[in-house]
């Protein structure tokens, strides 16, 4: 069974581990966590989630709020949306479905604000597998959009009426 706890600072090891990882950087080569910095911050705005299979951890989520998230990462956004950003840890748990119950978790964590009608992603332009998963979910393409040095595909899930 998989479930997602809260990400705390004894998890900073494991996520620096993961972000060696070759496929962990092919999905977001640009990004520095500063893991050190933030996994003791709680803002409002962020959720930073541990997904554990039987109670060990294989991957990582996090939802953000992108209309106040402090670097404004996403621009413009309007109220009442969602952002997610999530990887598994390891190789040999690639492929196996645990991504789309993460996913599925992350989904109705947002969902479960009444005021969330949106959910943002931004896998890159070159993961093409991703695009596929995250249709195969429900969601529909917005835009390409550069962010930093990144060309990502900007995809929503909307809330069904």
């Amino acid at each position: 069974m998989i479930k997602l706890r809260p990400a705390t600072i004894e998890d900073l090891a494991l996520l620096k581990y993961w972000d060696t990882k070759q496929h962990v950087i092919d999905c977001d080569p640009d990004d520095d966590w500063n893991w050190e910095n933030e996994l003791p911050r709680n803002p409002d705005w962020r959720e930073q989630l541990i997904a554990e299979l039987n109670n060990e951890p294989i991957g990582m989520v996090q939802i953000i709020d992108p209309h106040a998230e402090e670097t404004h990462y996403w621009g413009n956004v309007a109220r009442n949306k969602r952002a997610i950003d999530i990887w598994i840890g390891e190789e040999e748990n690639l492929n196996k479905g645990y991504g789309t119950i993460m996913m599925r978790l992350a989904i109705d964590r947002c969902f479960d604000n009444p005021k969330v009608n949106g959910i943002l992603i931004d896998p890159l332009k070159s993961n093409t597998k991703s695009h596929r998963f995250y249709q195969r979910l429900g969601f529909e393409f917005l835009e390409e959009r550069r962010f930093d040095d990144s060309v990502c595909f900007v995809y929503e899930l909307k809330r069904k009426p």
